[in-house]
């Protein structure tokens, strides 16, 4: 089957798309990566979207311009996908869309709201579309995150050692496979989340990210401020456990240094980069990982990384692409080999990893222009995930 993946996380810059051909040969699922895109959200969406997240508040009708704003830009880049990547021929869009709100109380997730209506991209393609990912998670009684966990086990699941999977993108998740347990997947805290908003925030809107880390690199961390950040209850919470930026937004910045001022711009990103560093690395330590497969936005920022391996002495770090799964392109595979165990029949989201009492299928489907036929139910879920650049059929 050939499938595109659609996705755009928290940091809300850009539509990223991959496509992939997916076949299930007993317990191993092989995957052949076909290319990937980044196409920037239009500045006027990006700004709609910034305007509406926490702690703003907002309107029915901002819901519905939003929710069509986002599917008419998945659509668009579903379409050059399809083009692009695939020759014009594909079987399945999956579409993640666009997280606008993650309802947690008391470390439990209530509900959880991803827009960008999936008929947008079903009538531009004509392909069925798998959405709508997270909520039935949350209805098992799970985080509805990090969904990425079944990729990340699938693909970890022949190393030696604790291997763990880590993205850093606007939140940091982690998934850890131990020798003879569950696959434990969590998000540990911000990663570019605070860091882009306090640029945005010192630059007036200027820039939107600290490019390479350079701010942050010629600033100097700050205890008194790292302390204050690194008190909130979150990191203290067990696994599973989830966040987003209804937690890890400027006025939560804002907050803390108003308890830690910091004189200077420079010094509050380099702490704010130690943070995201020191909080994967107690999350590492505390489940003996031995080696960290990244991923993300976060891994290009050459600063961030050097704290991290300062932080993780003796753990070997290495990006995602030397298990067959480019950085930037992760994401939006995870979710295409998500949909693909939907429409075969299969649990998409791991219990250990999101706390749900069951694994349950995931997602809502939108016919195409043709009538639905989904494929015949596997046989039984994959044991492990196999990247291949050569045809799988």
């Amino acid at each position: 089957m050939r499938v595109i993946g659609l996705m755009s996380g928290t940091s809300y810059d850009a539509v990223e798309a991959a496509a992939a051909d997916l076949v299930l040969r007993g317990d191993v699922l092989v995957m052949r990566p076909l290319g990937h895109l980044s196409v920037p959200y239009p500045g006027e969406l990006r700004e709609l979207i910034e305007g509406f997240l926490p702690p703003s508040e907002t309107t029915a009708r901002a819901v519905a311009v939003l929710d069509t704003g986002i599917g008419r830009a998945f659509a668009d880049v579903a379409v050059r996908a399809l083009r692009e990547l695939c020759g014009g021929e594909a079987d399945l869009v999956v579409s993640h869309g666009q997280t606008v709100y993650h309802w947690v109380e008391d470390g439990t997730v209530r509900g959880t709201l991803q827009l960008g209506q999936p008929a947008w991209i079903a009538e531009a393609t004509g392909l069925p579309v798998v959405s709508d990912l997270r909520s039935r998670d949350v209805a098992a009684g799970g985080q509805g995150a990090p969904l990425v966990a079944m990729t990340d086990a699938l693909a970890l699941a022949a190393l030696p050692g604790t291997p763990a999977a880590l993205n850093l993108g606007g939140i940091a998740n982690l998934t850890v496979v131990a020798p003879g347990a569950a696959p434990l997947a969590f998000d540990t805290g911000p990663a570019n989340a605070l860091m882009d908003a306090a640029v945005r925030h010192f630059t007036g809107g200027a820039l939107g990210y600290d490019e390479d880390g350079r701010r942050a690199g010629a600033g100097r961390t700050d205890p008194a401020l790292l302390r204050e950040l690194l008190n909130d209850p979150y990191y203290r919470r067990p696994a599973p456990k989830s966040t987003g930026k209804e937690l890890f937004h400027l006025p939560y910045l804002l907050q803390a240094l108003d308890a830690a001022p910091v004189p200077e711009p420079d010094d509050v990103l380099a702490t704010l980069a130690r943070l995201t560093a020191v909080t994967v690395a107690d999350a590492c330590r505390a489940h003996g990982v031995t080696s960290l497969a990244v991923s993300g936005g976060g891994a290009h920022n050459p600063v961030l990384m050097g704290m991290l391996a300062e932080e993780l002495p003796g753990v070997p770090l290495e990006a995602s692409d030397a298990l067959g799964l480019p950085s930037d392109a992760k994401e939006a595979l995870a979710f295409a080999l998500l949909g693909f165990l939907t429409v075969h029949g299969l649990p998409g989201a791991i219990p250990s990893g999101t706390g749900a009492h069951r694994a349950a299928l995931l997602g809502s489907i939108t016919p195409g222009r043709s009538p639905l036929r989904l494929p015949e139910p596997a046989a039984g879920p994959p044991r492990l995930l196999r990247v291949t650049g050569e045809p799988v059929w």
